[in-house]
Protein backbone atom coordinates (compact mmCIF):
# COMPACT_ATOMS: atom_id res chain seq x y z
CA UNK A 1 0.00 0.00 0.00
CA UNK A 2 1.26 3.11 -1.00
CA UNK A 3 1.95 6.15 1.42
CA UNK A 4 2.63 9.68 1.42
CA UNK A 5 5.39 12.39 3.14
CA UNK A 6 4.54 15.99 3.12
CA UNK A 7 7.54 18.03 3.69
CA UNK A 8 7.35 22.06 4.64
CA UNK A 9 8.90 24.54 2.20
CA UNK A 10 9.07 27.77 3.46
CA UNK A 11 11.33 30.84 3.13
CA UNK A 12 11.61 34.96 2.35
CA UNK A 13 12.76 33.78 -0.95
CA UNK A 14 12.96 30.31 -3.29
CA UNK A 15 13.42 29.69 -6.81
CA UNK A 16 12.21 26.64 -9.23
CA UNK A 17 13.47 26.80 -12.17
CA UNK A 18 12.95 24.75 -15.42
CA UNK A 19 13.45 26.65 -17.89
CA UNK A 20 16.81 28.66 -17.09
CA UNK A 21 18.60 30.15 -20.27
CA UNK A 22 22.28 31.73 -20.08
CA UNK A 23 21.69 34.99 -17.90
CA UNK A 24 17.98 34.25 -17.24
CA UNK A 25 16.60 32.67 -14.45
CA UNK A 26 13.47 31.43 -14.43
CA UNK A 27 11.22 30.21 -11.04
CA UNK A 28 7.87 28.18 -11.43
CA UNK A 29 4.63 29.12 -9.15
CA UNK A 30 5.74 26.01 -7.03
CA UNK A 31 8.43 23.87 -6.58
CA UNK A 32 9.50 21.24 -9.28
CA UNK A 33 9.24 17.72 -9.24
CA UNK A 34 13.96 18.47 -10.24
CA UNK A 35 14.48 20.46 -7.41
CA UNK A 36 12.49 18.58 -4.62
CA UNK A 37 14.31 15.38 -5.85
CA UNK A 38 17.69 16.96 -5.79
CA UNK A 39 16.89 18.27 -2.38
CA UNK A 40 15.86 14.75 -1.48
CA UNK A 41 18.92 13.34 -3.05
CA UNK A 42 21.30 15.93 -1.27
CA UNK A 43 19.59 15.01 2.58
CA UNK A 44 20.10 11.38 1.86
CA UNK A 45 24.06 12.23 0.66
CA UNK A 46 23.74 10.66 -3.12
CA UNK A 47 25.95 12.32 -5.23
CA UNK A 48 25.22 13.52 -8.42
CA UNK A 49 25.98 10.49 -10.69
CA UNK A 50 24.14 8.20 -8.22
CA UNK A 51 21.02 6.90 -9.77
CA UNK A 52 18.07 8.24 -8.60
CA UNK A 53 15.38 6.16 -10.44
CA UNK A 54 13.47 5.47 -7.16
CA UNK A 55 13.10 8.83 -6.29
CA UNK A 56 11.85 10.12 -9.62
CA UNK A 57 9.10 7.25 -9.80
CA UNK A 58 7.66 9.07 -7.21
CA UNK A 59 4.49 11.07 -7.38
CA UNK A 60 4.80 14.54 -6.17
CA UNK A 61 2.01 16.69 -5.34
CA UNK A 62 1.90 20.71 -3.81
CA UNK A 63 -0.04 22.68 -2.32
CA UNK A 64 0.43 26.73 -2.23
CA UNK A 65 -0.21 27.55 1.27
CA UNK A 66 0.63 30.38 0.55
CA UNK A 67 1.45 31.53 -3.05
CA UNK A 68 4.31 34.57 -2.52
CA UNK A 69 5.02 37.01 -5.02
CA UNK A 70 7.10 37.02 -8.11
CA UNK A 71 10.45 39.31 -7.80
CA UNK A 72 13.18 39.46 -9.90
CA UNK A 73 16.93 41.31 -9.46
CA UNK A 74 19.81 41.77 -11.36
CA UNK A 75 23.20 40.02 -10.92
CA UNK A 76 26.55 41.13 -12.23
CA UNK A 77 28.28 37.98 -13.62
CA UNK A 78 31.95 39.15 -14.19
CA UNK A 79 34.62 37.23 -16.48
CA UNK A 80 32.39 35.04 -18.39
CA UNK A 81 33.68 33.08 -21.08
CA UNK A 82 33.37 34.17 -24.78
CA UNK A 83 32.33 30.83 -26.81
CA UNK A 84 34.12 32.44 -29.88
CA UNK A 85 37.34 32.77 -27.71
CA UNK A 86 37.78 36.55 -27.58
CA UNK A 87 37.94 38.40 -24.17
CA UNK A 88 35.90 37.60 -21.23
CA UNK A 89 33.19 40.00 -20.83
CA UNK A 90 30.51 40.77 -17.95
CA UNK A 91 26.84 39.51 -18.04
CA UNK A 92 23.92 40.98 -16.33
CA UNK A 93 21.60 37.81 -15.16
CA UNK A 94 17.99 38.25 -14.27
CA UNK A 95 17.24 36.31 -11.30
CA UNK A 96 13.32 35.31 -11.32
CA UNK A 97 12.48 34.00 -7.50
CA UNK A 98 9.47 33.73 -5.15
CA UNK A 99 9.22 35.82 -2.20
CA UNK A 100 7.35 34.72 0.84
CA UNK A 101 6.12 31.75 -0.34
CA UNK A 102 4.62 28.73 1.99
CA UNK A 103 4.41 25.56 0.42
CA UNK A 104 3.10 21.65 1.60
CA UNK A 105 4.75 19.49 -0.64
CA UNK A 106 4.44 15.65 -1.02
CA UNK A 107 5.96 12.62 -2.39
CA UNK A 108 3.50 9.45 -2.83
CA UNK A 109 4.99 5.80 -3.07
CA UNK A 110 6.92 3.10 -1.43
CA UNK A 111 6.85 3.20 2.62
CA UNK A 112 10.01 1.94 3.10
CA UNK A 113 12.12 4.62 0.32
CA UNK A 114 9.34 7.73 2.21
CA UNK A 115 10.21 6.49 5.61
CA UNK A 116 14.45 6.99 4.77
CA UNK A 117 13.45 10.17 3.26
CA UNK A 118 11.40 11.24 6.42
CA UNK A 119 14.50 10.57 8.56
CA UNK A 120 16.93 12.30 5.82
CA UNK A 121 14.82 15.14 6.13
CA UNK A 122 14.85 15.23 9.49
CA UNK A 123 19.16 14.13 9.75
CA UNK A 124 20.28 15.54 6.49
CA UNK A 125 23.65 14.52 5.14
CA UNK A 126 24.13 18.17 3.45
CA UNK A 127 22.55 21.46 3.85
CA UNK A 128 19.18 21.77 2.45
CA UNK A 129 17.98 24.86 0.30
CA UNK A 130 14.72 26.26 -1.37
CA UNK A 131 15.69 26.12 -5.08
CA UNK A 132 19.44 28.26 -4.84
CA UNK A 133 22.48 27.63 -2.76
CA UNK A 134 21.57 31.53 -1.28
CA UNK A 135 17.55 30.86 -0.42
CA UNK A 136 17.22 29.19 3.16
CA UNK A 137 13.92 27.94 4.77
CA UNK A 138 12.88 29.85 7.57
CA UNK A 139 10.83 26.78 8.81
CA UNK A 140 11.85 23.34 9.01
CA UNK A 141 11.75 20.69 5.78
CA UNK A 142 10.76 18.20 8.35
CA UNK A 143 7.29 17.53 9.82
CA UNK A 144 7.30 15.01 12.59
CA UNK A 145 3.82 13.74 11.09
CA UNK A 146 4.53 14.11 7.87
CA UNK A 147 4.73 10.33 7.34
CA UNK A 148 1.15 9.03 6.04
CA UNK A 149 0.22 5.73 5.37
CA UNK A 150 -2.65 4.17 3.11
CA UNK A 151 -3.66 7.63 1.87
CA UNK A 152 -3.29 9.39 -1.41
CA UNK A 153 -1.93 12.63 -2.06
CA UNK A 154 -5.42 14.02 -2.72
CA UNK A 155 -6.59 13.03 0.58
CA UNK A 156 -3.05 14.25 2.47
CA UNK A 157 -3.43 17.59 1.43
CA UNK A 158 -7.26 17.85 2.60
CA UNK A 159 -6.42 16.45 5.79
CA UNK A 160 -3.32 18.80 6.68
CA UNK A 161 -3.63 21.50 8.35
CA UNK A 162 -2.73 24.76 6.50
CA UNK A 163 1.03 25.65 7.41
CA UNK A 164 0.12 29.24 7.68
CA UNK A 165 -3.40 29.74 8.97
CA UNK A 166 -3.32 33.82 9.46
CA UNK A 167 -2.40 34.24 5.74
CA UNK A 168 -5.23 32.25 4.35
CA UNK A 169 -8.22 33.27 6.85
CA UNK A 170 -10.78 35.74 5.26
CA UNK A 171 -10.95 39.26 6.42
CA UNK A 172 -13.78 39.61 9.07
CA UNK A 173 -15.01 35.98 8.94
CA UNK A 174 -17.21 34.97 11.84
CA UNK A 175 -15.93 31.63 11.62
CA UNK A 176 -12.38 29.72 11.01
CA UNK A 177 -12.96 29.92 6.72
CA UNK A 178 -9.98 29.87 4.57
CA UNK A 179 -9.52 30.54 1.12
CA UNK A 180 -9.12 27.30 -1.09
CA UNK A 181 -5.56 26.87 -2.19
CA UNK A 182 -4.29 25.63 -5.19
CA UNK A 183 -2.98 22.23 -5.55
CA UNK A 184 -0.59 20.74 -8.54
CA UNK A 185 -0.62 17.09 -8.57
CA UNK A 186 1.55 15.00 -10.71
CA UNK A 187 -0.59 12.36 -13.06
CA UNK A 188 -0.07 9.70 -15.21
CA UNK A 189 -2.97 11.00 -17.89
CA UNK A 190 -1.51 13.56 -20.49
CA UNK A 191 -3.11 16.72 -19.74
CA UNK A 192 -2.79 20.05 -20.88
CA UNK A 193 -0.97 21.13 -17.70
CA UNK A 194 2.87 20.22 -18.50
CA UNK A 195 5.80 20.47 -16.39
CA UNK A 196 9.21 19.91 -18.06
CA UNK A 197 10.74 18.88 -14.70
CA UNK A 198 10.60 14.88 -14.34
CA UNK A 199 14.32 14.56 -13.51
CA UNK A 200 16.43 11.17 -15.45
CA UNK A 201 20.17 12.62 -14.36
CA UNK A 202 21.99 14.75 -12.58
CA UNK A 203 25.29 14.07 -13.76
CA UNK A 204 26.66 17.44 -14.40
CA UNK A 205 28.46 15.80 -17.82
CA UNK A 206 24.33 13.96 -18.81
CA UNK A 207 21.96 16.02 -17.19
CA UNK A 208 18.42 15.34 -18.46
CA UNK A 209 14.49 15.97 -17.92
CA UNK A 210 11.59 15.12 -19.33
CA UNK A 211 8.01 16.19 -19.87
CA UNK A 212 5.42 15.36 -16.41
CA UNK A 213 2.08 15.76 -16.95
CA UNK A 214 -0.18 17.70 -13.46
CA UNK A 215 -3.43 18.81 -12.61
CA UNK A 216 -4.60 21.63 -10.95
CA UNK A 217 -7.33 22.02 -8.66
CA UNK A 218 -7.86 23.93 -5.27
CA UNK A 219 -8.75 22.19 -2.12
CA UNK A 220 -9.69 23.66 1.77
CA UNK A 221 -8.07 21.66 3.84
CA UNK A 222 -9.09 20.66 7.73
CA UNK A 223 -8.56 23.79 10.08
CA UNK A 224 -7.48 22.17 13.26
CA UNK A 225 -3.93 22.05 14.50
CA UNK A 226 -1.35 23.86 11.96
CA UNK A 227 -0.09 26.90 12.54
CA UNK A 228 3.56 28.64 11.53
Amino acid sequence: MNSVLLMACGGPMQSWGTRSRFEIRDTEREPSKSGIIGLVASALGRNRKDSIADLASLHMGVRADREGIMKKDFQTVQQVAVASGGTPSNLVSTRHYLSDAVFLVGLEGDHALLSDIHHAMKHPKRPLFLGRKSFVPSIPFFLSDGLMTGINLDRAFQEYPPLVQSFNKKENAKDSTFEPMRVVIETDEKTHAVRKDQPISFDLKDRRFRDRYVRIHQVIPRLQGGGE
